[in-house]
């Protein structure tokens, strides 16, 4: 009996020592994957590298292990998200914002920083927008819940914004987009002005012609002197009409890019003596000095010779129009770095300043050309547009009563 007893006795001694040392080693090794767990956890990098099948924990293991590829993907998922978001918002012309419960801004694209200026982040959208109508959106949007909506133009930098605000969910924030609408509001005020000047260039002719028809039927036709003359200041009204449709036809050929240039070699010299030549005798009717003065070797120039000529012949025409009898136009061509430089330059009445920023806009005719009479107010606006197209640019240089010199460049081969 005492021997039975002992021996079981040093059984349960054995297990009991084989338990501890089974629990000390499951607790190494636990101990352990907690530390690589806790490291994994407090990296920065994407990826896990997490032990598989450790000895007697092979189950929790293998299903954290699982855990985290599935974390892996996920968050690589997300990280790619995050960088397609982030491309299409630095590539957005539209500024983003978003702002917290506080009013501060947390994130600004590039677009945002164009319209506002940099440094954005972490400042109050009342400092950084500066407009009491934007700011007024983004509360209204926090206030509501709901998404609001403004149009405002900027004082300051002339610019037409409209800001859209969108509130978030549960966070007190916002989301504030906003488009710079300037270039579309130009167009549409350029759009209404064409209508307007149209209608107005269109209003005299047709009211001349239909009081000249009233007059033939009411009994001019039985005077042939008095219909003759009705009939030939008819003639001249739709010829002023044709002329106007012709130059708006041309004018939007022109700015469609349907009108391809033709471009040769061409002495700047021959150029100018072409225009000369061609408006000569209408300034000798004018009793004008018509003078053409160009070096013979200037560079040759890559043009189309009618599309130029036809620049040249329009400023002719204008100089010969607004300068008195007695007076001169000079034409010059000179080299001038790349470019050859053409003038055109008169002694006539000299363009109003404040008519001098408009003075290439269709339609538009300084004060003094109104009171003259004739044209469309398209010859400059046909002229700028194919001066451009050849990769040069058109500006004028006028004094009231001392004349106006016109000047435009074309860059040489």
């Amino acid at each position: 009996m005492p021997t039975l007893y002992w021996l079981l006795v040093a059984v349960l001694l054995i297990t009991v020592l084989w338990m501890s040392w089974r629990y000390v080693s499951l607790r190494r090794r636990i101990d352990s994957y907690t530390h690589t767990l806790r490291r994994a956890g407090e990296s920065d990098k994407p990826g896990l590298n997490l032990p598989t099948d450790i000895k007697d924990i092979e189950t929790l293991s293998n299903a954290v292990h699982n855990l985290a590829e599935t974390y892996d993907q996920r968050l690589s998922a997300l990280e790619a998200e995050r960088a397609r978001l982030a491309a299409i918002l630095d590539r957005m012309t539209d500024g983003v914002l978003i702002v917290d419960n506080t009013g501060s801004i947390q994130m600004a694209n590039p677009g945002a920083e164009k319209l506002f200026g940099e440094g954005l982040i972490g400042r109050s959208i009342i400092t950084a927008l500066r407009h009491h109508q934007l700011v007024e959106t983004w509360r209204k949007a926090k206030q509501t819940g709901e998404i609001q909506s403004e149009s405002v133009e900027l004082p300051s930098t002339r610019k037409f914004l409209q800001i859209t605000a969108i509130p978030g969910q549960d966070t007190g924030g916002a989301l504030l987009m906003v488009q710079d609408l300037t270039r579309l509001r130009r167009l549409e005020t350029v759009r209404r002005d064409f209508i307007s000047n149209v209608s107005h260039e269109l209003r005299t002719p047709l009211a001349s012609l239909k009081a000249l028809a009233e007059t033939l039927s009411d009994g001019a036709l039985d005077d042939p002197p008095a219909a003759r003359r009705f009939l030939a200041r008819m003639q001249t009204e739709v010829d002023a009409l044709t002329q106007m449709s012709t130059e708006l036809l041309e004018l939007s050929r022109i700015e469609s890019g349907q009108v391809p240039l033709q471009l040769k070699p061409i002495s700047p010299a021959q150029l100018l003596q072409s225009a000369a030549d061609r408006m000569k005798t209408q300034a000798e009717r004018a009793g004008l000095d018509l003078q053409a003065e160009c070096c013979p070797d200037l560079p040759a120039i890559p043009a189309d010779a009618s599309r130029l000529e036809q620049v040249l012949v329009n400023l002719i025409h204008n100089a010969v129009k607004f300068t008195p009898p007695g007076g001169e136009i000079r034409l010059f061509a000179k080299l001038d770095g790349k470019y050859v430089r053409f003038d055109v330059s008169d002694t006539g009445a000299g363009i109003d300043p404040d008519d001098l920023p408009r003075i290439f806009e269709r339609f538009y005719k300084a004060d003094r050309a109104r009171t003259k009479g004739g044209g469309t107010g398209l010859g400059l606006s046909i002229a700028r547009h194919i001066v451009e197209a050849h990769g040069g640019k058109i500006w004028v240089e006028s004094e009231l009563e001392k004349g106006s010199t016109f000047y435009f460049t074309i860059p040489i081969f």
